[in-house]
């Protein structure tokens, strides 16, 4: 008996010292530099982006909630705010002048005291001359296209390619745009609105191409469209549901970004994020815009004015797949 109880007691012994060693090693200097270390890995993104939709901006009266005069200040105040980020660049996401094609030598120079690499989108309001004008005023590599970043392909599409409102009268895409149109509103869609519009087979055939290959280089993809695409609303591009088939079915796709719905919007579906911004015109004196952190299991984003901040956990997107 004797001999259970000095066995029982140096268990004891070596388990409470056992307890105490790791104790003792967690709160080590070196534990703790660990520790340390792997917070700030969490903490620290991999890069950020910024990003703006909607300032429609024109020398105009105020129409409803639209303030196109004030889209002059807030674009320079988000400019100074954004340049105080390390932003390995800035998109904005379309409808950057209201209407008249004046409005381009006004807001674009304030868009340009945003410091550092800047892309562009195609918003509907942005057509008071056709489109190769148009991509030329805002210097963009082309109406539709993509780049990568540190192991993220982005990809710029035009939601206004099929349109009755971005091609001549008569012209082929018109045609087109006008066929799509009737189908839709003999149907009753609710997105069945002359101030949408849709991707061609051949731009959809190009963003197939554009997802296969960023398969083939292991990078995760984020759609930028001026024109939502889910959850149904009257503000989506014509074509939305062929559009969502494509990019679940690439599996890569982690987000879909975009303006047009000044109100703003949020859902996910089957692995995909969408995100619509808030349009910066609307109101006399509230601001919107955006900082979008990467993370290696996460996108963060900050939110400034009306938009909210939110995170999308990447990781749950590997749980889908």
């Amino acid at each position: 008996m004797k001999m259970k109880n000095r066995m029982r007691k140096k268990l004891m012994v070596m388990s409470a010292a056992a307890v105490m060693g790791v104790s003792l090693f967690a709160s080590s200097p070196l534990a703790m530099a660990s520790a340390g270390e792997n917070n700030k890995k969490e903490k620290k993104p991999r890069f950020e982006f910024g990003l703006i939709a909607d300032a429609q901006y024109c020398d105009c009266e105020p129409a409803g909630t639209r303030y196109y005069r004030e889209s002059l200040d807030k674009l320079s105040a988000a400019a100074q705010t954004l340049n105080q980020h390390n932003l390995a660049f800035t998109v904005q996401l379309g409808d950057i002048i209201d209407r008249d094609v004046e409005s381009f030598s006004e807001i674009i120079p304030v868009y340009n005291q945003v410091e550092g690499k800047k892309y562009s989108v195609l918003g509907n309001h942005d057509f008071p001359v056709p489109t190769d004008k148009v991509i030329d005023i805002l210097e963009m590599p082309k109406q539709y296209y993509d780049f990568s970043h540190k192991g993220f392909r982005f990809v710029v599409l035009d939601t206004n390619d099929l349109s009755l409102y971005a091609n001549p009268e008569g012209s082929e895409k018109y045609n087109q745009a006008l066929s799509l149109y009737e189908q839709l509103k003999a149907s009753g869609a609710e997105n069945a609105q002359t101030w949408n519009g849709g991707l061609s087979q051949n731009q959809i055939t190009w963003l197939e191409g554009v997802l296969k290959d960023a398969e083939a280089n292991e990078e995760k993809v984020i759609v930028f469209g001026h024109m939502p695409i889910y959850p149904k609303n009257n503000h989506n591009v014509w074509n939305d549901e062929y559009l969502i088939k494509v990019m679940e079915s690439a599996g890569n796709v982690v987000a879909y970004f975009n303006g047009h719905n000044h109100v703003g919007n949020y859902a996910r579906k089957n692995g995909i994020y969408y995100v619509n911004f808030q349009g910066m015109v609307e109101t006399e004196e509230s601001n919107a815009y955006s900082v979008i952190k990467i993370f290696k299991d996460r996108i963060e984003i900050d939110g400034f004015g009306r938009e909210p901040d939110r995170v999308l956990d990447l990781k749950k997107i590997k749980e889908h797949k």
